[in-house]
């Protein structure tokens, strides 16, 4: 019990002289022991290090969790799981669960016709998407997220943690110089001869008594003083060492952010091909939207042109089909189209073209102008304007 008294009145001690020295440091009142630039350059390049990349994690756990909601509810899950040492079970992704809903709502409507069969192959697509996406989430968290980390949470800590040390030690260093400034000051108000004439001899043994004991207090200061900027050099060295490591930091976050990179290309690489996919599945499968506006148009036009079109059913030619006076309209193209045969158009996808009907074409085509160019097209591939 004695020593935890004593220990705990050696510690209050210790605190406050540190805290009398860092106020009379912040009043101007006491001197202080500066760092070396090479050093404090290096503290600054370690703070501005810790404050983006704490940024950077953050922003980038939004980005592969942009509800905060669910941000906040996975980060606990992850967090109850770590500390029962099992792993995380995989969370559907949101394009998973719409192509889930996709898929059986074409159940209910009918998978054959135009909407459920259009629903079902959409739906998979989202699946595929979700399934890439969740495979994006797991590789960044391992390449990118996870390093930042523990930058943040280790390399960071032991950091701040050496450099309140050294702080520490810088105070008791400046205290130290404090006290033996002023015991060296008071040994020389000591050591000043008296005058005999005015001293009487009884004072002149006491001063020189306080001569001796205040020598003794410069002794002491100066011991504390070495032992104080042993402590403070070893920790500065220590602490220099660890600030520069973040250079090795910046190497091994460079090296993840390409990883990052990678992975963030390949999984745009694979949505892309997806879409292309079902763009393709799409211009497939039957468009009733575009055969019921065809059927209208070509209902519209047919009747004024069964009179005045000299061109027969059995010996359609495209070069000689003229575009009637009314009922041509506008279209834009869906999916690029290469043509068959001369007698086709060729499209690109989102270009703008000019359609109408002719007696005797088949309802899912066409025929197409594109400036000085002519040919079928198929009504698919098409989206009809007003």
């Amino acid at each position: 019990m004695d020593f935890n008294v004593k220990k705990l009145a050696s510690g209050a001690g210790l605190f406050f002289t540190r805290a009398v020295q860092f106020t009379e440091e912040k009043l101007g009142q006491a001197e202080k022991t500066e760092l070396d630039a090479q050093f404090e350059n290096l503290m600054s390049r370690a703070d501005c290090t810790k404050h983006w990349t704490e940024r950077i994690y953050r922003q980038t756990e939004v980005l592969l969790q942009p509800n905060p909601i669910d941000h906040t509810g996975a980060r606990i899950e992850e967090f109850l799981y770590e500390k029962l040492d099992r792993k995380a079970p995989s969370r559907i992704t949101n394009a998973e669960l719409l192509g889930q809903y996709m898929q059986e709502a074409a159940k209910e409507f009918g998978p054959v016709t135009p909407y459920g069969s259009t629903l079902i192959e959409v739906g998979e697509c989202e699946r595929r998407l979700g399934a890439a996406e969740r495979e994006f989430l797991q590789t960044s968290a391992i390449s990118f997220l996870t390093p930042l980390r523990n930058f943040l949470e280790g390399d960071w800590k032991t950091i701040s943690k050496e450099r309140r040390l050294l702080e520490n030690l810088r105070l008791d260093l400046d205290a130290c110089k404090a006290r033996l400034k002023k015991a060296k000051v008071a040994e020389a108000k000591a050591a000043m001869a008296p005058d005999f004439q005015e001293t009487r001899p009884r004072n002149y043994v006491l001063s020189a008594s306080a001569s001796a004991l205040w020598s003794e207090e410069v002794e002491k200061a100066e011991h504390e003083l070495r032992v104080a900027q042993t402590d403070f050099d070893r920790q500065a060295e220590v602490t220099r060492l660890l600030l520069e490591g973040i250079s090795s930091t910046h190497v091994n976050h460079l090296r993840c952010l390409h990883e990052f990179v990678e992975a963030q290309a390949a999984y745009y690489k694979r949505c892309h091909l997806h879409m292309q996919e079902l763009q393709k599945e799409l211009g497939r499968l039957p468009n009733a939207f575009a055969l019921n506006s065809t059927h209208s148009m070509a209902t519209a036009v047919s009747a004024s042109e069964a009179i005045n079109s000299p061109v027969e059913t059995d010996t359609l030619k495209i070069e000689e089909v003229q575009a009637p006076a009314t009922g041509t309209r506008k279209a834009k193209v869906l999916y690029d189209y290469d043509a068959a045969d001369s007698s086709e158009l060729s499209l690109l996808a989102d270009e703008l073209i000019t359609v109408y009907t002719v007696p005797g074409m088949d309802s899912d085509w066409l025929v197409g102008e594109r400036g000085n160019l002519k040919g079928k097209v198929p009504v698919t591939y098409l989206e009809l304007l007003s």
